[in-house]
């Protein structure tokens, strides 16, 4: 049964494909890439309350604090109810924390009809610090291509492009079992503690970001798209090997970005600090067969999604649960 003039807010995770510049001569450090997938997702119920804040459900304690974060920031008295109903695994390099977040401040700016313009939902619940896929992933849905941060400067880094990826296009995402991946003050004190990478590094990451993958991406071109991704993978994931023990995480996931390459991936890769990793491939056929094998790898343990891109952002509604699928 649904709360009183309650909200409904739902979300898929977000894959982050790669840092574009950990040295920040040109005056802008990080920027990235990534793309929203519908699946595996989460369903926020939000109503206000004249009782503080409270919640239900998985990770309800973390999204108590981002509602009181949001409440905090804009000045507000009232509380808030919120029920989760499906959470996306946390600490899986899925977003999970940024999505619960902006989930959190996207009900909450509908119940007390204030702006919801997705910086400034960020923002009020102290995200997007570093990275901004996540928040245009939330808000648009698609591939998203966002332009780092100035030092000193505490806003959003800007959306440089957002693009549709093909119908055929599929993804396989595995989460397998073991150590959780970076986050909060780890994950900043990792950042803080990498050494810069070569400029030429730098400077071929962006090169094969401009002129192949997205070009490969307008033509829909998967076997040029993955093969820029996977060499834009190999290279940044090399710059956070101090930190993660290699140029993937080593154990099960690293075994298994190889093993989906010999079974047809086009692309292949570690999503932010994992666990996750990640396959794409052409066609849905294919891609069942795939998620399939990575199943059969894991042995029943660990999670896998399947499915096409999600080509739109969060979903909003009121009363019940938004209809239907992206």
């Amino acid at each position: 049964m649904s709360l009183a003039g309650s909200v409904f807010v739902e979300t898929g995770a977000r894959l982050h494909f790669g840092v574009l510049d950990l040295r920040g001569a040109l005056g802008r450090r990080f920027g990235g890439l990534g793309a929203a997938i519908p699946s595996p997702s989460l369903l926020l119920e939000v109503a206000r309350s004249e009782d503080g804040v409270s919640a239900e459900g998985p990770d309800s304690a973390r999204a108590a604090e981002f509602a009181r974060r949001f409440l905090t920031f804009h000045g507000l008295e009232g509380g808030a109810r919120l029920v989760l109903h499906r959470r996306i695994p946390a600490h899986s390099g899925l977003g999970s924390g940024t999505q619960l977040g902006l989930s959190v401040a996207r009900g909450l700016a509908e119940v007390y009809h204030l702006p919801a313009e997705p910086a400034g939902l960020a923002r009020a619940v102290s995200r997007g610090q570093r990275s901004a896929i996540g928040t245009w992933a939330f808000a648009l849905g698609g591939f998203i291509v966002e332009g780092g941060r100035r030092p000193g400067d505490d806003g959003i880094a800007p959306l440089i492009g957002r693009f549709p990826l093909p119908e055929r296009w599929r993804y396989v995402v595995a989460v397998p079992p073991g150590r959780p991946g970076l986050s909060g003050e780890a994950e900043a004190a990792a950042f803080e503690q990498l050494p810069p990478p070569a400029p030429g590094e730098v400077e071929r990451v962006s090169h094969l970001v401009l002129m192949q993958l997205l070009p490969a991406l307008v033509e829909a071109d998967l076997a040029g798209f993955g093969e820029a991704l996977s060499a834009v993978q190999r290279i940044t994931g090399a710059w956070f090997a101090p930190q993660q023990g290699g140029v993937f995480a080593p154990g099960t996931g690293e075994t298994l970005i190889r093993r989906m390459a010999g079974w047809g991936a086009a692309g292949v890769g570690q999503s932010s600090w994992g666990p996750a990793v990640y396959g794409l491939i052409d066609g849905v056929e294919a891609g069942r067969k795939l998620a399939e094998r990575c199943r059969e790898f894991l042995e029943g343990k660990g999670l896998v999604f399947e499915g096409g891109f999600a080509r739109a952002g969060a979903r909003v509604a009121r009363g019940g649960p938004p209809a239907g699928n992206d």
